[in-house]
């Protein structure tokens, strides 16, 4: 149980600090984000802050002890947010090497997910 938690811990929280990184340009509408999100992918202007929050409203989630309804529509919008992600970045004709940058927020967050679980499973049998 200990080794899970420790493992949970290590990828929820290395899983959050990218989330709130990338999070942070877009609510600030800055130059890097606009770029990549509106002049390279097209995206409009009006979606980057709305996504930014959304973001942090999901790290929020999923450090947040409890709420485990709340906690799983959280990983799957992080989820969704990082495959629309990558899905971008191929359609546009980006190099799929760009595209393989996303492997690794994809990896910890399915880790930080299944850890997540096993962590649940464990709790309630402990009951």
């Amino acid at each position: 149980m200990k080794k899970t938690k420790i493992a949970y811990w290590i990828f929820t929280i290395l899983f959050s600090l990218m989330m709130l990184f990338s999070a942070i340009p877009d609510i600030l509408c800055a130059d890097v984000a606009v770029n990549s999100l509106h002049d390279d992918l097209g995206y409009p202007l009006y979606l980057i802050p709305f996504v930014g929050v959304a973001k942090v409203l999901g790290v929020v989630a999923i450090l947040v002890k409890g709420y485990p309804k709340i906690k799983e529509w959280a990983y799957a919008g992080l989820f969704f947010d990082l495959v629309g992600a990558t899905y971008s970045i191929i359609a546009v004709g980006t190099p799929l090497s760009s595209a393989l940058i996303m492997a690794l927020p994809l990896a910890l967050g399915v880790l930080s997910y299944i850890f997540y679980s096993k962590t649940q499973m464990l709790t309630n049998v402990s009951l």
